[in-house]
């Protein structure tokens, strides 16, 4: 896993909220690469992820955008600091029927409420399958 300009410490943090996450484990969701304000992560194309046609499912693929931008943020908020979606819009651009789904998203602005966060997603050729878009606000802290 490439990692750049994260601490030891918050990169530990990344990988422990993954594992947090039963939902991610389910669809297999991994963490590829991490640096402040950006996350990579993959998903196997397999046959309990397609829909009747023999694609991934938009709803895998969203899972997998959702889950990017989460992590994403998580790079660039205060341990014990919440966040949730208040938004997400998906453009799917071309299907996806094996291989590895890559998502790459990348926080676009980091505001004192907000977080805007960008996502795009590949297949194993590199072409791009899917873009998505969404807005976190920040609820609350732990401290």
């Amino acid at each position: 896993m490439e990692e750049t300009d994260l601490t030891a410490e918050e990169l530990g943090r990344v990988r422990a909220a993954l594992e947090r996450v039963p939902f991610a484990h389910l669809l297999g969701i991994e963490l590829e690469a991490a640096r402040r304000g950006a996350v990579v992560m993959r998903l196997k194309a397999r046959a309990e992820l397609k829909q009747s046609e023999g694609i991934i499912h938009g709803g895998a693929t969203a899972s997998l955008i959702d889950t990017a931008a989460a992590f994403a943020v998580l790079t660039v908020v205060e341990p014990g600091e919440r966040t949730t979606t208040t938004d997400l819009t998906i453009h799917y651009l071309r299907p996806i029927i094996s291989g590895r789904i890559r998502a790459q998203a990348r926080v676009l602005r980091a505001g004192r409420r907000l977080v805007t966060v960008s996502i795009e997603v590949t297949d194993d050729a590199g072409a791009l399958a899917a873009t998505g878009i969404t807005t976190y606000l920040r609820v609350a802290s732990d401290k």
